[in-house]
């Protein structure tokens, strides 16, 4: 263990330290900017707001997307809304609110000043979005509408009905498109990162593969922005898209990108249950519904009593009776525990007991089904097509499913990672959440740090560090390319007989058994055993056909199942050398006696960053975290 990087927090007092950060930062002159190449790498909400804000400035930049359109980005399927502190309700909001209510949702393991920056921009935000035409609801007066979401006790939370990640995403794309259209971008879709180019320690560029030509091509820049989304599809089954993946973070790591707190990872309480064992992926439905569902099970072990014939005397409504103050509006990692629990005890409802119910029921009789059906109308239509199960006949049946990640590449103050010169947005990096992401903080962090944070800091680095271009036939060019070509001449040359998918779905129930709501160290220590024998077995019987021309999804698939069992290794190596529960990281052996998370702040109030090193141990390295404006505390919801 050693200490880390200089995080550059600013000194003083964190109220109004982004403010006099962005008035010492240096600047550069518009003609200036016209010679400078960015890369922004990923095109979610993070990603084209920052491509789109840093060209308005005047760079030219080169982006590249997974996607055949930046629209298809899995910022698109986020539901529920968007969080931001605004004058607007009269329940006592503000921005010290949000800043304490992001602080210890994440159980006291984020920075202060992240968590305050974010908080003080949140209304911003807004405003920025309103600007673009982003339909949020409204009121009948005309003002916007907002509703609560986990871990808070006001209403803070803006929407656009069960489609607020696609009509901010879309926002963020007209922008993009904008500046594409005037000649400051360069859009390149259907790229792949498979590493990271460095020059002299500094990040100079990526190569990438064309997935349609299966081309390997080289990229270079001043800088580069990496904003690729999260890592939950190491657990196969998630709520993220198919292809969402940590090749190009984990690409950065490998070329000394320190990896923070990877074990940090959230189990969403709102999901449809898996159907059947080749199911390739869950469906989210928004933590919006807790509003006005409630949560309930039969108080009867066993029962398997349909759920219109069980009395109301016999429902538990366990999460209102646990924690009266917060009901079923409790963070995420809470909700998702205690319904496990009851399941594993045998309350669970569904096929093999994998199920809570939802029930809109006394929502609809008070409000009326017009309303109900006006507020969530998509959402409930999409759970019926999937289920066949009429949501407003019947409760809805939810489980917990892996969704975010709270880990990511280490960055600093101003976003910028462990290797100059590569700034990590987003998902992506580890940021302001800590242990537990609240609802709705996802996209209010992805669009600060896209449209007001990096802008300011990217170019505040190119002003004090020269970086002339390099051409794609550099030294460092060469040898990324070399490699990335080495990594798939191996893979293609593999003649076993098993898919790529079968290894991925056997990687995820090892994860998710031994990684997942709950860790033990006995558990840890045999999910490393087994992952590190599946990715034997990987190498040696894998069979990837096709060729590395033109379009090969196994291959793709074969490049991110490769670079998902290295992380499993590390998120395992991760959650064991963490001994406490904080947040969604929950150990079996840190509990109070009613069972909630038993943090360990003497020894573990740090962020974990982790140093790669080839074929041997990584290195942990620590961050401590100090608070001058909130004394950690118990986090409790009771």
């Amino acid at each position: 263990m050693s200490d880390l990087h200089d995080p550059c927090l600013p000194e003083g007092t964190i109220a109004d330290a982004w403010r006099r950060t962005q008035e010492s930062l240096p600047l550069i002159s518009p003609r200036r900017k016209r010679d400078l190449q960015l890369l922004v790498v990923g095109t979610g909400l993070a990603g084209a707001s920052a491509a789109a804000t840093l060209a308005e400035q005047g760079y030219q930049v080169r982006v590249l997307s997974f996607h055949d359109s930046p629209r298809r980005a899995h910022s698109v399927a986020a539901q529920g809304g968007i969080n931001a502190a605004r004058p607007m309700a009269v329940d006592g909001d503000s921005v010290s609110r949000l800043f304490v209510d992001t602080l210890r949702g994440g159980d006291f393991r984020a920075r202060e000043a992240g968590c305050q920056r974010l908080a003080e921009i949140s209304s911003s935000i807004i405003d920025q979005c309103v600007a673009q035409g982003v339909p949020f609801a409204r009121e009948y007066g005309g003002t916007l509408a907002t509703r609560s979401f986990g871990g808070a006790l006001v209403s803070r939370t803006f929407y656009a009905r069960g489609q607020t990640g696609q009509q901010l995403l879309y926002g963020a794309y007209q922008a993009l498109m904008r500046q594409v259209a005037l000649g400051r971008v360069e859009l390149l879709c259907r790229r792949d990162v498979l590493e990271i180019i460095k020059v002299d320690g500094v990040a100079r560029g990526v190569v990438c593969r064309d997935l349609l030509s299966g081309a390997l091509e080289v990229h270079t820049a001043q800088a580069v922005l990496i904003a690729t989304g999260g890592y939950s599809n190491v657990y196969f089954l998630s709520t993220n898209a198919l292809k969402s993946n940590t090749s190009a973070i984990w690409r950065a790591h490998c070329q000394g990108a320190y990896f923070a707190n990877p074990c940090f990872t959230q189990i969403h309480p709102t999901c449809i249950p898996s159907g059947d064992t080749y199911q390739s992926k869950l469906t989210l439905m928004s933590e919006s519904l807790r509003n006005d569902g409630r949560i309930w099970l039969s108080a009867c072990s066993g029962d398997t009593r349909p759920a219109i014939d069980i009395p109301e005397v016999e429902r538990d409504y366990f999460l209102e009776r646990q924690y009266p103050a917060y009901g079923n509006m409790v963070p995420r990692d809470v909700a998702s525990r205690r319904a496990r629990e009851l399941c594993n005890a045998g309350h669970g409802v569904g096929p093999g007991g994998r199920s809570v119910y939802l029930d809109l029921r006394d929502a609809i009789m008070s409000q009326g089904r017009e309303v109900i059906e006006a507020r969530y109308g998509n959402l409930l239509e999409m759970y019926e097509r999937i289920t066949g199960e009429d949501p407003f006949a019947t409760p809805m049946r939810i489980y917990p499913a892996p969704h975010y990640t709270m880990g990511g590449l280490w960055v600093d103050y101003h976003l910028m990672s462990s290797i100059p010169g590569l700034f990590v947005l987003g998902e992506a990096n580890f940021s302001e959440h800590g242990a537990n992401r609240l609802g709705a903080s996802a996209l209010m962090q992805g669009l600060a740090d896209g449209y007001f944070i990096a802008p300011a800091t990217v170019t505040a680095w190119l002003a004090g560090h020269p970086t002339p271009q390099i051409a794609v036939d550099h030294p460092a060019c060469l040898e990324a390319l070399a490699r990335v070509s080495e990594r798939i001449e191996v893979l293609l040359q593999d003649v076993g007989s098993r898919s790529v998918d079968s290894f991925h779905r056997e990687l995820g129930a090892v994860m998710i058994d031994r990684c997942g709501i709950s860790r033990d160290a006995e558990g840890l220590r045999e999910g490393l055993v087994e992952v590190g024998l599946l990715e034997q077995h990987f190498h040696s019987e894998v069979s990837v056909p096709g060729g590395a021309q033109g379009p090969n999804p196994e291959l793709e698939k074969a490049l991110r199942v490769d670079d998902f069992f290295a992380l499993a290794k590390l998120m395992l190596r991760d959650a064991l050398a963490r001994e406490e529960s904080c947040g969604a990281h929950f150990r079996e052996e840190h509990q109070t006696e009613d069972g909630e998370a038993l943090r360990d702040d003497e020894n573990f109030a740090h962020i974990a960053a982790w140093e790669y090193r080839d074929s041997a141990e990584p290195i942990r390295h620590v961050e401590s975290l100090n608070f001058t404006s909130l004394t950690p505390s118990k986090r409790s919801y009771q």
